[in-house]
């Protein structure tokens, strides 16, 4: 077997970890059945993760950084804010649909983290993230387009989880993709309508139409957003 950096083996590690308990689920999955789905041996699994609670830790980081990693690509300027955010949103959507497995089994990690004695931190830790995830994008949103907030970061940070939270678990629930369009609309509307920019120059619908004045015939949103 040849050598590989420990960094590196245990990026291996975590992401066999995925496949497996997204496959057998997570109180199924044993540090051996992970060791040989990664074809490393038992020994080098216990050298690069000194307990279970490691493991678990890594494969919620890792997941969060999957989709943190796609939104981030697809989050650059765009003409208007309803673009970008809309954007944003609809990376994350593309890679819930392509990968529901990696979702659901996020689902599972807070459940089991939460019942098993000596994991309930990580469930917290799991929910943090989400929140410092959001605050990232929120941050080089703002730097890139000169936006503010009409809330504290911190507030529309643990929104946004817990709405995508909501979302995505309504989605592997219920299915029904022909409903997604217009919900990510509303949702992307409600979103632009929290933000301004500095000067409050001029006011935009939240439709994205410059021009456009809420309320007028043809105006699709219930009000302005300063954009």
């Amino acid at each position: 077997m040849a050598r590989m950096p420990s960094a590196e083996r245990r990026t291996q590690l975590t992401e066999a970890a995925i496949r497996a308990m997204a496959r057998d689920g997570v109180a199924k999955t044993t540090t051996r059945s992970i060791a040989a789905e990664a074809g490393v041996s038992l020994s080098v699994f216990h050298y690069c993760f000194d307990s279970k609670q490691a493991l678990i830790e890594s494969v919620i980081t890792t997941l969060t950084d999957h989709s943190v990693t796609v939104v981030k690509r697809a989050l650059r300027p765009r003409h208007t804010l309803v673009e970008t955010v809309r954007a944003g949103f609809q990376a994350y959507w593309d890679h819930v649909r392509a990968h529901p497995d990696e979702h659901m089994l996020t689902y599972e990690l807070t459940q089991y983290a939460l019942r098993q004695p000596g994991f309930e931190h990580l469930a917290r830790r799991q929910y943090e993230l989400y929140g410092d995830a959001y605050t990232e994008l929120i941050d080089g949103l703002r730097g890139a387009m000169a936006v503010q907030l009409r809330v504290p970061v911190a507030t529309l940070a643990r929104y946004l989880a817990a709405m995508t939270d909501g979302l995505t678990l309504n989605y592997l629930v219920l299915g029904d993709e022909s409903a997604w369009t217009d919900i990510l609309d509303t949702v992307t509307a409600h979103i632009a309508g929290l933000v301004q920019d500095d000067g409050a120059a001029g006011a935009s619908c939240l439709c994205g139409r410059p021009a456009c004045v809420p309320g007028r015939e043809g105006c699709e949103t219930g009000g302005p957003v300063h954009l």
